[in-house]
């Protein structure tokens, strides 16, 4: 919040859409679009990465012309997490020193198709230079509903926090990516606050106390739109970041 001078309500983001298929300058100029109506952040999609149709270095420098001139027009900070995730811990540190280069004040990264090693590693980066890193949690599906022999999402949020990170996606409750609403929020708590009391009915079956380790905040996105604000803010309450993909690009 002090790096974007924004308190007292949560954060409201946009995962632009369609998540393939702009070139750099359409991407570029949606991303300014949707910070100039109002937003405070835009995002990449997981898989918006270097393909063919937009390699990554044009993205960075359309989207970061973008949320110059938003801020410009504005006068608030603006910002896109531009998705750093690449195949090598150093392609990655590459493109984060670009987005460094560039101003822009975050970056992304999918902390499970990544690892946590190169999570880890990213994380250092950015906490040395001044960077936010949004977390993407691309491919958990995969590994936390599987009843018998997954991980719970719980767990891979808590490892995400003690690997670095300062936003991550913790579903929604409402919307297209709904979870348990009271086990939902046992993790939203474990991600953001540094005590906990065991609480059975939210899946916290220990108390956690993360001293004085940073926390992490919990970003609702999938399937929201404009009508689900009454019961996000319920739920979340000031302290979260509400992401409208569809929602803002498909109804602007």
């Amino acid at each position: 919040r002090d790096k974007i001078n924004k308190y007292g309500r949560g954060l409201l983001g946009c995962t632009i859409k369609p998540k393939l298929g702009l070139s750099a300058k359409n991407y570029g100029r949606a991303v300014y679009e949707c910070l100039r109506g109002g937003l405070d952040f835009t995002k990449d999609d997981e898989n918006v990465n270097s393909q063919p149709f937009m390699r990554w270095r044009d993205r960075f420098l359309f989207v970061a012309e973008a949320c110059y001139k938003a801020q410009a027009e504005t006068g608030e900070i603006k910002g896109h997490y531009l998705n750093a995730t690449a195949g090598t811990c150093e392609e990655m540190l590459k493109r984060a020193q670009c987005a460094k280069e560039l101003g822009v004040p975050i970056i992304m990264h999918d902390y499970l198709t990544g690892g946590f090693t190169a999570n880890t590693s990213l994380s250092s980066y950015c906490r040395d230079h001044g960077l936010l890193l949004h977390i993407h949690r691309a491919m958990h599906a995969v590994i936390d509903r599987q009843r018998n022999h997954g991980i719970h999402f719980r767990v891979l949020a808590k490892a995400l926090r003690m690997s670095g990170g300062d936003h991550l996606h913790s579903g929604t409750v409402v919307g297209k990516l709904e979870g348990e609403r009271e086990v939902t929020l046992g993790f939203v708590d474990l991600m953001r606050d540094d005590y906990i009391e065991k609480d059975r009915s939210r899946g916290i079956y220990f108390t956690q106390d993360w001293c004085s380790m940073s926390g992490t905040m919990p970003v609702a996105s999938g399937g929201i739109h404009v009508w689900h604000m009454p019961a996000l803010v319920e739920i979340f309450g000031d302290d979260a970041c509400l992401q409208f993909g569809g929602g803002t690009l498909g109804h602007p």
